[in-house]
Protein backbone atom coordinates (compact mmCIF):
# COMPACT_ATOMS: atom_id res chain seq x y z
CA UNK A 1 0.00 0.00 0.00
CA UNK A 2 1.36 3.41 -0.96
CA UNK A 3 1.57 5.94 1.85
CA UNK A 4 1.50 9.52 0.57
CA UNK A 5 2.23 10.90 4.08
CA UNK A 6 5.68 9.23 3.91
CA UNK A 7 5.21 7.72 7.35
CA UNK A 8 3.20 4.94 8.92
CA UNK A 9 2.71 6.84 12.18
CA UNK A 10 1.19 10.28 12.55
CA UNK A 11 1.57 12.17 15.80
CA UNK A 12 -1.57 14.21 16.49
CA UNK A 13 -1.55 16.59 19.44
CA UNK A 14 -4.85 17.82 20.84
CA UNK A 15 -4.63 21.54 21.62
CA UNK A 16 -7.03 24.39 22.40
CA UNK A 17 -5.27 27.15 20.39
CA UNK A 18 -3.73 26.89 16.91
CA UNK A 19 -2.28 30.41 17.11
CA UNK A 20 -0.06 29.40 20.06
CA UNK A 21 0.92 26.27 18.11
CA UNK A 22 1.89 28.23 15.00
CA UNK A 23 3.87 30.72 17.08
CA UNK A 24 5.76 28.18 19.21
CA UNK A 25 6.41 25.50 16.60
CA UNK A 26 7.06 28.18 13.97
CA UNK A 27 9.90 29.46 16.16
CA UNK A 28 11.27 25.90 16.21
CA UNK A 29 11.27 25.94 12.40
CA UNK A 30 8.02 24.14 11.59
CA UNK A 31 5.95 25.56 8.71
CA UNK A 32 2.20 25.27 8.21
CA UNK A 33 1.42 22.77 5.44
CA UNK A 34 -2.34 23.25 5.67
CA UNK A 35 -4.97 24.26 8.19
CA UNK A 36 -8.69 23.91 8.64
CA UNK A 37 -9.73 26.76 10.89
CA UNK A 38 -11.34 25.60 14.15
CA UNK A 39 -15.10 25.20 13.89
CA UNK A 40 -16.62 22.85 16.43
CA UNK A 41 -14.75 19.55 16.22
CA UNK A 42 -13.43 20.24 12.70
CA UNK A 43 -10.22 22.19 13.30
CA UNK A 44 -6.99 20.64 12.02
CA UNK A 45 -3.45 21.89 11.47
CA UNK A 46 -0.49 20.14 9.84
CA UNK A 47 3.05 21.48 10.28
CA UNK A 48 6.34 20.19 8.90
CA UNK A 49 10.06 20.74 9.46
CA UNK A 50 12.39 18.73 7.23
CA UNK A 51 11.02 15.16 7.53
CA UNK A 52 9.19 15.80 10.82
CA UNK A 53 5.41 16.16 10.60
CA UNK A 54 3.17 17.21 13.49
CA UNK A 55 -0.63 17.32 13.35
CA UNK A 56 -2.87 19.27 15.72
CA UNK A 57 -6.58 18.78 16.30
CA UNK A 58 -9.43 21.03 17.34
CA UNK A 59 -7.64 24.33 17.99
CA UNK A 60 -10.47 25.51 20.22
CA UNK A 61 -12.34 24.66 23.44
CA UNK A 62 -13.88 21.58 21.79
CA UNK A 63 -10.61 19.78 22.44
CA UNK A 64 -11.80 19.39 26.06
CA UNK A 65 -15.03 17.66 24.98
CA UNK A 66 -13.49 14.84 22.96
CA UNK A 67 -15.24 11.56 23.98
CA UNK A 68 -12.06 10.14 25.54
CA UNK A 69 -10.13 13.21 26.69
CA UNK A 70 -13.09 14.86 28.39
CA UNK A 71 -12.51 12.38 31.24
CA UNK A 72 -9.46 14.39 32.29
CA UNK A 73 -9.14 17.80 33.90
CA UNK A 74 -8.34 20.68 31.54
CA UNK A 75 -5.14 21.36 33.47
CA UNK A 76 -3.80 17.80 33.12
CA UNK A 77 -0.16 17.96 31.99
CA UNK A 78 -0.37 16.95 28.33
CA UNK A 79 3.15 15.56 27.92
CA UNK A 80 3.21 13.32 30.97
CA UNK A 81 4.67 9.94 30.00
CA UNK A 82 5.24 10.92 26.35
CA UNK A 83 8.38 12.27 24.72
CA UNK A 84 8.21 13.83 21.27
CA UNK A 85 11.60 13.70 19.55
CA UNK A 86 12.60 16.21 16.88
CA UNK A 87 15.94 15.80 15.10
CA UNK A 88 17.86 18.94 14.10
CA UNK A 89 21.22 19.73 12.56
CA UNK A 90 23.60 22.19 14.26
CA UNK A 91 22.09 21.52 17.67
CA UNK A 92 24.22 24.10 19.52
CA UNK A 93 22.88 26.93 17.34
CA UNK A 94 19.34 25.53 17.59
CA UNK A 95 19.64 25.33 21.38
CA UNK A 96 20.79 28.96 21.67
CA UNK A 97 17.82 30.10 19.56
CA UNK A 98 15.30 27.91 21.37
CA UNK A 99 16.24 28.80 24.93
CA UNK A 100 15.28 32.40 24.11
CA UNK A 101 11.58 31.54 23.85
CA UNK A 102 10.96 28.01 25.15
CA UNK A 103 10.81 26.52 28.63
CA UNK A 104 14.02 24.45 28.67
CA UNK A 105 13.50 21.62 31.14
CA UNK A 106 16.82 19.83 30.49
CA UNK A 107 19.93 21.64 29.24
CA UNK A 108 21.94 20.62 26.17
CA UNK A 109 24.21 17.69 27.06
CA UNK A 110 26.02 14.81 25.37
CA UNK A 111 24.08 11.66 26.28
CA UNK A 112 25.56 8.22 27.15
CA UNK A 113 24.65 6.93 23.66
CA UNK A 114 26.95 9.60 22.16
CA UNK A 115 24.58 12.24 20.80
CA UNK A 116 23.64 15.66 22.15
CA UNK A 117 20.11 16.66 23.06
CA UNK A 118 18.00 18.95 25.23
CA UNK A 119 14.37 18.93 26.36
CA UNK A 120 11.71 21.64 26.29
CA UNK A 121 8.04 21.99 27.16
CA UNK A 122 5.58 23.47 24.69
CA UNK A 123 2.80 25.92 25.73
CA UNK A 124 0.38 23.03 26.36
CA UNK A 125 2.70 20.86 28.45
CA UNK A 126 3.98 18.49 25.76
CA UNK A 127 7.51 17.24 26.50
CA UNK A 128 9.87 17.57 23.53
CA UNK A 129 13.40 16.24 23.10
CA UNK A 130 15.48 18.09 20.53
CA UNK A 131 18.27 15.78 19.37
CA UNK A 132 21.11 15.49 16.91
CA UNK A 133 20.09 13.17 14.06
CA UNK A 134 20.82 9.49 14.55
CA UNK A 135 19.34 6.18 13.51
CA UNK A 136 17.07 4.94 16.29
CA UNK A 137 17.06 1.47 14.69
CA UNK A 138 20.72 0.98 15.64
CA UNK A 139 20.88 -1.01 18.89
CA UNK A 140 24.18 0.64 19.86
CA UNK A 141 22.13 3.79 20.58
CA UNK A 142 20.70 2.07 23.67
CA UNK A 143 22.04 3.28 26.99
CA UNK A 144 24.68 0.85 28.13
Amino acid sequence: MSNPAKTDVILELHVPDFEKVKDFYGQLGFKVVWERKPEGFKGYLVMKMNDSILCFWAGNENVYYHPYFKRFSKDTKKGYGVEIVVFVNDIEKFYEKTKGFANVVEELVKQPWGDKDFRIEDPFGYYIRISEPYNTLQAEKAIK
